[in-house]
């Protein structure tokens, strides 16, 4: 209240000098007076305005402090009841209440910026200048240096590392080699564009998975091992048990001279064809075995998915027919364009096409669905989905595994090719299927 009575105070202050002021001028008190009177206005009305900026700059000062994130200062309160206190109980109350959102915002800085520094995975993030923001400890020991100011110093540490991290995009990932004082480090790389008050920066993230890919790799060649002694015993024992047999038929014919007959003969030759067809069958399954291990670089190009979708309807329409399938196709944008090597790109999509009329022997609603779009992450997607009788649980991890089949016929290798034709793309094949409702296959492009 005391702001207003104040307030109205000196306004009929002033309006009495006003009236006093035209009380003299129109009674002629003289000039002195009227003088003196029009001086006591002049002097009111810069008092009220004082008065009235008081309570503003007050407002002002406040407003002030909190641009400037000074939350320290503290209002007088007297507990009068009086407006002014009102006013500094609020101001009191929002810098209390600012000070401890930054101390809150202060502790949440620390706490991440102390978890990022410790994690063990590398990270680094830039921005647009490269000028670097943030580094933890795990990428400065990974690239073996003490410091970084620019990421473009990461050129100095591996040249294939900085292209890399230039040239990704979000969700981008890729396996580089790095020597270290340790040894070689594989890394895998991977980077996400994030945007923040306006600015656009880049997260990348630096893991040593050296360990993990050796020990991989050991499994993948205790797999391998394990699958060559199978297919090639199966191979030589029937033909060296049968030739063993052949041999010694013939050693004791000639030992007792005894004379071939017809019968024999026949049994010779049923004998050597037999080996002969099982040396076939070894000498495909290794030219299988080569092709899986000499897949040729992929010769980058333009390719209109709608012609490669009509070119796979053409080369598989008698087939279609034959088994009464449906195909369809499906392209959003319809004019989608994909950069890769087309007869590589085909050949994938040739496997898994006849793998889904394969698993459509059996199926009452036979239907195959090509379908290529872009995903929410901008990666061009191809689908190869049927309505077959699916894939157990217990294979699905297994079917990418080389000369692994659920097949009676087929050598096990064109899902392996089709991994490999993905990973030379930068890509990724998926697949999930639930039995008795059909199996889905996604190309995935990383652009």
């Amino acid at each position: 209240m005391d702001f207003k009575v104040g307030l109205l105070g000196r306004i009929a202050l002033l309006a009495v000098s006003l009236f006093a002021l035209g009380y003299s001028i129109a009674d002629e008190w003289g000039v002195f007076i009227n003088s003196l009177f029009i001086i006591l206005v002049i002097i009111q009305v810069v008092f009220l305005l004082r008065y009235a900026e008081s309570s503003f700059k007050k407002v002002r000062t406040f407003l002030d402090n909190i641009k400037q994130d000074q939350y320290s200062q503290v209002y007088p309160v007297k507990f009068d009841g009086t407006e002014t206190d009102d006013l500094h109980i609020e101001f009191n109350a929002i810098l209390a209440k600012l000070k401890e959102d930054q101390a809150e915002k202060e502790a949440n800085y620390h706490y991440f910026r102390s978890v990022f520094k410790h994690l063990s995975i590398g990270l680094i993030t830039y921005g647009e200048d490269g000028k670097i923001q943030l580094i933890n400890t795990a990428a400065k020991r990974i690239l073996n240096v003490d410091d970084l100011s620019n990421i473009n110093q990461i050129e100095s540490v591996n040249k294939e590392l900085h292209l890399a991290i230039h040239q990704l995009k979000t969700g981008g990932s890729e396996l580089i080699k790095i020597a270290h004082p340790d040894g070689i480090m594989q890394l895998s790389v991977y980077v996400i564009e994030l945007m923040m008050r306006g600015e656009q920066f880049k997260l990348v993230s630096l893991q040593n998975i050296q360990s993990e890919l050796e020990e991989k790799e050991m499994e993948a060649w205790q797999n391998l091992v394990r699958i060559l002694t199978h297919e090639i015993m199966n191979s030589i024992a029937p033909i060296s048990s049968l030739a063993g047999t052949i041999k010694t038929d013939i050693e004791q014919k000639l030992e007792q001279a005894d004379p071939v007959t017809d019968s024999d003969l026949e049994d010779y030759l049923m004998g050597i064809t037999t080996v002969e067809k099982r040396s076939e069958g070894l000498i495909n399954f290794v030219s299988d075995f080569r092709s899986l291990a000499h897949i040729p670089a992929p010769k980058f190009s333009s390719i209109r998915l709608a012609n490669l979708f009509d070119q796979l309807e053409v080369l598989f329409q008698h087939q279609l027919e034959t088994h009464n399938i449906e195909l369809l196709k499906e392209l959003d944008p319809p004019e989608l364009i994909l950069f890769g090597d087309q007869s590589q790109i085909e050949q994938v999509l040739i496997n898994l096409v006849q793998n889904a009329i394969q698993a459509l022997e059996e199926s009452e609603r036979k239907l195959i669905r090509l379908r290529a779009y872009i995903d929410e992450a901008g990666k061009i997607i191809l689908e190869v989905c049927d309505t077959g009788k699916g894939i157990e649980e217990e294979a699905l991890s297994k079917i990418f595994i080389p000369f692994f089949t659920t097949k009676k016929k087929g050598s096990g290798i064109g899902l392996s090719l089709s991994k490999q034709i993905m990973r030379r793309h930068k890509g990724n094949i998926q697949v999930r299927s639930q039995l008795g409702e059909g199996t889905t296959f996604k190309l995935i492009f990383n652009g």
